[in-house]
């Protein structure tokens, strides 16, 4: 009988590479977090910088096969020429295990390059060490730097941001990308749906960007309470403005609704969209709903009842926030906009001369209650979120990033730029209504 025993021996020491990338860093987090539990916000860092490692080094390692950079030994469990446990191994290494095994102060106040460097040398270590299952090419180092540069550091800025409660903007704006990829991009990936027609393709963009603009703009609302969509660091007030003034779930729906545009194509997108339902129905709702009722109790079961959960109303709430947009009178140009505003006969929202502010404005300014302030496009994008829900769309489409900036330059290039206005004395009156009444609409 003739066996292939360095066959046998390549194989067996492949399984067992294998499971040591997977089980290794998984026992040190397990074990780690059994003898020290880690707070709120340090499982919150676990959770996300393994999330942000893992969308991050999935693509890296499908472009380092490609590229030649490496290549892997592995028969099983392989999408992409890929080994999914030694990608789920990787992205705890360098997601769970900084947080987990470290104490919560010393991961947050170690110098970031330290950490980097840290764990880059242990990957860059471990690398010629996992033959016969990692085979380096010659320019495997091209690899490693673009894994570095786009799976370990924006993961740790990412957990060090949530860990410490600071810059709200920029994790946010990396949990949106985190869950706009783990929940959209890589599905598409997977299931082939984007291999359409150009006009195809162009049209199913086109039309997504309804849902994921109601979705990036309720990430923009927690942003600027204080918070994320993460349960661990949600805003410590309740949230009843911009999409929260038209439907509860605005992130939960414009998911679902992402799923259905998709089912058309694929109907494996249908059964996520019924799964999502399910869950943002059933258990989200549950726990949730108790939590809030908790927190805010009163002005939670008046927002509950004034909102749906699912069904987005044509017109905001009664209850969402409180806000004031001053509009010069006495320009050719702006005071027909601040007419425009009153004709639709705005929720919640003041429109008083700019000639009446104290501090004396240069361009169209909205004011929230809750310290929200905005200037210029961005101004009257927020207060077409007092309208109704066609021009809150088209408002929350003007406030993402860039295309805020580039019609605020078209709008100056036009004649909307800056100016000075007059000041009025307060017997002039301080609303741009007929009455000159002091009086907040609720529609």
């Amino acid at each position: 009988m003739i066996t292939n025993a360095p066959a046998q021996v390549a194989d067996a020491a492949v399984t067992l590479l294998r499971g040591a990338a997977l089980f290794g860093p998984l026992a040190a987090v397990l074990a780690a977090t059994a003898v020290r539990r880690p707070s709120e916000r340090a499982i919150a860092a676990m959770i996300l910088a393994t999330a942000w490692n893992l969308l991050a080094l999935a693509p890296v390692n499908v472009i380092a096969v490609r590229a030649g950079w490496w290549s892997f030994s592995a028969r099983g469990a392989v999408v992409e020429g890929v080994p999914v446990d030694l990608l789920s191994g990787w992205a705890l290494l360098w997601g769970a295990l900084p947080w987990g095994v470290l104490p919560a102060r010393a991961a947050r106040d170690l110098p970031l390059p330290l950490t980097v460097l840290t764990l880059a040398w242990l990957d860059l270590a471990f690398m010629p060490l996992a033959r016969p299952l990692v085979r380096l090419g010659g320019d495997w180092l091209y690899g490693e730097a673009l894994a570095v540069t786009l799976g370990l550091v924006p993961g740790l800025l990412l957990a060090r941001w949530t860990v410490r409660g600071v810059a709200v903007a920029g994790r946010a704006t990396l949990q949106a990308v985190l869950a706009g990829g783990l929940m959209l991009g890589l599905p598409v990936a997977l299931t082939g749906v984007w291999r359409q027609p150009g006009w195809l393709a162009g049209l199913g963009v086109q039309v997504l960007a309804v849902p994921l603009t109601l979705g990036l703009a309720a990430v923009r609302e927690f942003a600027a309470a204080g918070g994320t969509p993460l349960p661990y660091d949600a805003p410590r007030r309740l949230v009843t403005s911009g999409p929260y003034a038209y439907v509860r779930n605005p992130m939960q729906v414009s998911m679902v609704a992402s799923y259905l545009l998709l089912g058309v194509l694929d109907v494996r997108f249908l059964a996520a969209a019924c799964v999502t339902v399910a869950y943002g129905a059933g258990l989200a709702a549950w726990h949730e709903g108790e939590q809030l009722a908790g927190r805010f109790g009163g002005a939670w079961v008046a927002y509950r009842a004034s909102v749906r959960a699912w069904l987005p109303r044509l017109r905001p709430s009664p209850v969402t926030t409180a806000a004031v947009v001053h509009v010069s009178a006495t320009c050719g140009q702006c005071a027909p906009v601040g007419g425009w505003i009153l004709r639709h006969a705005p929720v919640a929202l003041r429109v008083r001369p700019a000639e009446a502010h104290p501090r004396g404005l240069r361009r169209m300014t909205y004011e929230r209650a809750d310290g929200l302030r905005a200037e210029g496009v961005a101004a009257l994008a927020h207060a077409a979120s007092h309208l109704h829900l066609g021009w809150a769309l088209a408002g929350w489409v003007l406030l993402l990033p860039g295309l805020g900036w580039f019609a605020q330059l078209c709008a100056d290039a036009f004649g909307a730029g800056p100016r000075s206005v007059p000041s009025w004395s307060a017997d002039r009156g301080t609303d741009l209504d007929d009455g000159h009444t002091d009086r907040i609409r609720t529609g």
